[in-house]
């Protein structure tokens, strides 16, 4: 008996061994959902052991009989899981985010091993670097989605969440079952051909298709341009990446002794790869800089894998985490390009009331073809979108997609379709959009914009406003934006109307005509101001600064030549009657019997050529929004002619020459700096009025375009040459400050300088009477000297306020009250 039960015993156990166990399932984030690529799986005590792939997917056949299965990844908790024995079975894991340092490397005779492997794919970056390719192109795959997460039960208490219960209680379809819920709101698919020459260097990118569903979206156009290659490109193989608009050094950069601590953690294959595995962190956890790994292989040096990461330690606002994951391969020209990355950032919620937000981002490349450059003409738009790009079916999409969607991605498309029905859901984002942008949609109009609508001053007292615009639901090519206006005090009607017409969206060309009769203020006359809707809004609070009845009838056309080259012709007739102590002599020359005028109509022609190479557009409803150049000055030139006797009326022949020169400019770890710098000739004799009015600042509020320590009105010039200079150091001598860092404030500096005059012919058009306004001078020339203010500041107090000290360092000896030192203020929102 005890023979026979030995037997079976054996037999048993003999079965159990024969039997297989096949495991396969995904590893993702517990608190964001995004797949975790790399992740290691095993069972422990042995060595069986695999890795998930780029999607996080896993597969893992056992021959003999374990009772748990253990995952794990570099900055995550580990997680065990019970197996069932001889069951073909899937199990999930969702990792928990843990804090991880380095192991310590102890450097002796020689130095850090994984030094020799960094420096050899720095040496190699000449070689491995796409941009050293003659020309590529390859087809692309991008995914982006956008999700609620952190939803606190104080939140979901909101009227809005509890009417969305129901899709509250189905997020575990989302999130998984040890994940934390999210709420989706926006996933969007585009496929396109991505085209690069070097030398040019010029990326051009056709999308082809775009599939856009998302809260709070009526009209896809202007996202269909941003989902697309041109911005989720990350190249490691240049020393800084460009992230959330803040420079990333790259953990290969020629400078990277700096920035990282390196540690060589393992060798192995990765595909028919040999990889050496190097684990890194930043030296100062307060810099912009990754932790993570990277696998670099072991003959041609080239970055076969990438997973790092930037934390909530990081010198950044409202940013808990941003996560890359990149897998290359070679081409057959020795470069490596990217064939997978995944890009993930989490926002902090603002409040404990609130919540957060997850941003991810997806890119596949395939059908990579390297050195077949096109014409030059083929790269002249850095973005194409194909007229028909949101109509392709489902069945193009399955056959264009490189991945099939998981079930996950079909649950958010759905879900976030269902969302948009909701009528709460619906009012919420109506208030979300007129916040934001000012206006409220009524079909093919947009009334607004709400900022405008009120206001209170010395002249009209209350002033009320109300005004629309139209949109593309009303035309594609024509676009009416028109307002209304009315004082308490001066019982006047103010208006406004502008219309144009778009030529062509592709060589973008438009012709405008305006007409307005309204106030306005001699202060605030530059080219430019009106662009700034906030400062230009509450410029209408307080006391008028030269305030003037204006008759504006505008003109202009403009053509964009070829990317980035855009010549432009304008007319304007003007009527303007000063509501100030002004008059000016018909004719200076014999002031005792010259008659003196107290208003006058100016006609001007202008012709501008501005060149901003390889600067980015996007296309808003009717308007086109620039992004700037990468790193390119843009050029203004411009030449205005002042016509007298215009319908018998204008009064002034002049001409006038100006040039600008703007750029931005980064410095990587150092931070980035912009400057502007202006010049401008007057031939002619004119009143005060018509020339330099250079713009002062008398508020406690910083103006970047303003001179803050000079008062209104106090220089005008001529001739004149301005500059204005700005660097921001992101944080860079304060992060290495015990305590100071933690706050996360920013350091910056800047300078200010005008030099010019006022020539005597100018100043004898005014007349005696006429020298003071408010019993102050009404203006001065410079008088040959300099003005020049220099300021220092900080920024990023409580994550949004910019304090600026500023210092008046010359045109002191003057004979009225000026400030010689000040401290401004100012709201700067950034990242």
């Amino acid at each position: 008996m005890k023979n026979y039960f030995i037997a079976i015993l054996i037999a048993c156990i003999t079965v159990l061994n024969a039997q297989e166990t096949l495991i396969t399932g995904k590893v993702t984030d517990a608190s964001t959902n995004e797949f975790i690529a790399f992740a290691n799986i095993y069972i422990k005590g042995t060595n069986i052991i695999t890795q998930t792939d780029f999607d996080g997917v896993y597969r893992l056949k056992l021959k003999s009989p374990h009772d748990s299965i253990t995952c794990g990844y570099f900055g995550y908790a580990l997680r065990t899981k019970k197996i069932k024995v001889g069951v073909t079975q899937t199990i999930d894991f969702q990792l928990e985010v843990e804090g991880v340092a380095l192991q310590e490397v102890v450097i002796k005779a020689t130095e850090n091993p994984a030094y020799r492997i960094i420096r050899n794919a720095v040496n190699a970056k000449d070689v491995n670097d796409k941009r050293k390719l003659k020309a590529y192109q390859y087809n692309s795959y991008n995914k982006v989605e956008l999700d609620i997460d952190n939803i606190s039960n104080k939140m979901k208490k909101r009227r809005m969440f509890r009417q969305i219960g129901t899709f509250m209680d189905s997020l575990q379809k989302i999130s998984g079952e040890d994940g934390k819920p999210i709420l989706p709101i926006f996933i969007s698919e585009a496929i396109s051909e991505v085209y690069f020459a070097d030398n040019l260097p010029k990326t051009t990118e056709k999308i082809l298709a775009t599939k856009v569903t998302g809260i709070a979206l009526d009209d896809a156009s202007l996202v269909s341009q941003i989902i697309g290659s041109t911005f989720q490109e990350y190249n490691f193989y240049k020393n800084y990446l460009s992230i959330v608009n803040k420079d990333f050094p790259s953990p290969i950069a020629d400078s990277w002794k700096i920035f990282y601590d390196y540690y060589l953690a393992d060798s192995m294959f990765v595909g028919s790869d040999w990889c050496y595995k190097i684990e890194l962190e930043p030296r100062n956890e307060r810099d912009l800089a990754f932790r993570g790994v990277i696998w670099i292989t072991d003959s041609t040096w080239a970055l076969k894998r990438v997973d790092v990461t930037v934390d909530n330690k990081a010198n950044l606002n409202f940013v808990e985490k941003i996560k890359i994951q990149q897998e290359s391969e070679p081409t057959t020209a020795g470069a490596w390009m990217p064939v997978k990355s995944r890009v993930l950032i989490d926002i902090a919620e603002l409040a404990d009331s609130t919540a957060g937000m997850i941003a991810k981002f997806y890119s596949s490349s395939k059908d990579i073809i390297v050195n077949q450059p096109k014409d030059s003409k083929f790269y002249n738009s850095p973005i194409i979108v194909a007229e028909d790009s949101k109509m392709h079916d489902q069945a193009y999409w399955i056959a264009g997609r490189h991945d099939t969607l998981s079930q996950t991605e079909k649950n958010v498309f759905l879900m976030v379709d269902s969302l948009k029905k909701l009528p709460v859901v619906k009012s919420y984002v109506e208030i979300i959009d007129i916040a934001i942008n000012g206006y409220k949609k009524a079909g093919p109009i947009d009334i607004g914009p709400y900022l405008f609508a009120y206001s209170r001053n010395n002249i009209e007292q209350d002033r009320f406003r109300l005004g629309f615009r139209t949109n593309t639901k009303f035309s594609k090519k024509i676009m009416f934006k028109v307002y209304g206006a009315y004082g308490t005090m001066d019982k006047q009607w103010k208006y406004g109307a502008f219309g144009k017409y778009i030529f062509s969206r592709k060589q973008w060309t438009e012709i405008g005509l305006e007409r307005k009769e309204d106030i306005g203020q001699l202060a605030f006359m530059q080219e430019g101001f009106e662009n700034n809707g906030l400062f230009s809004a509450f410029a209408r609070f307080g006391r008028y600064r030269g305030p003037l009845w204006m008759v504006e009838n505008n003109f202009y056309f403009m053509r964009e030549i070829r990317s980035g080259f855009t010549p432009k012709i304008y007319f304007k007739y003007h009527e303007l009657y000063p509501m100030f102590n002004f008059g000016f002599y018909e004719n200076p020359n014999t002031p005792n019997t010259s008659a003196i005028y107290n208003s006058y109509q100016n006609a001007e022609a202008t012709f501008e050529i501005r060149y901003a190479h390889r600067e980015l557009f996007l296309q808003n409803d009717n308007e086109r929004v620039s992004l700037g150049t990468d790193k390119w000055p843009i050029i203004t030139l411009k030449y205005s002619r002042g016509i007298k006797g215009v319908f018998n009326k204008s009064d002034f022949n002049y001409d006038k020459f100006t040039i600008n020169f703007s750029q931005r400019f980064r410095f990587g770890l150092f931070g980035k700096s912009s400057y502007s710098i202006t010049s401008t000739k007057y031939l002619s004799s004119l009143p005060y009025t018509l020339l330099g009015v250079h713009l002062g600042n008398e508020t406690y509020f910083y103006n970047s375009s303003a001179f803050n320590l000079m008062n209104f009105f106090e220089f005008v010039s001529d001739e004149f040459t301005s500059i204005h200079y700005m660097h921001q150091f992101e944080g860079f001598f304060l992060n290495r400050i015990p305590l100071m860092k933690r706050l996360k404030w920013r350091e910056m500096v800047g300078a200010t300088a005008l030099i010019g005059d006022v020539s005597s012919n100018n100043l004898k058009y005014i007349p005696a009477q006429y020298q003071q306004v408010n019993n102050e001078p009404a203006y001065n020339g410079l008088g040959g000297k300099p003005y020049v203010e220099i300021s220092y500041g900080v920024e990023n107090i409580f994550k949004f306020v910019r304090v600026t000290f500023v210092h008046r360092v010359t045109q002191l000896n003057v004979p009225y009250d000026i400030n010689r030192f000040g401290i401004k203020v100012s709201a700067v929102f950034r990242l």
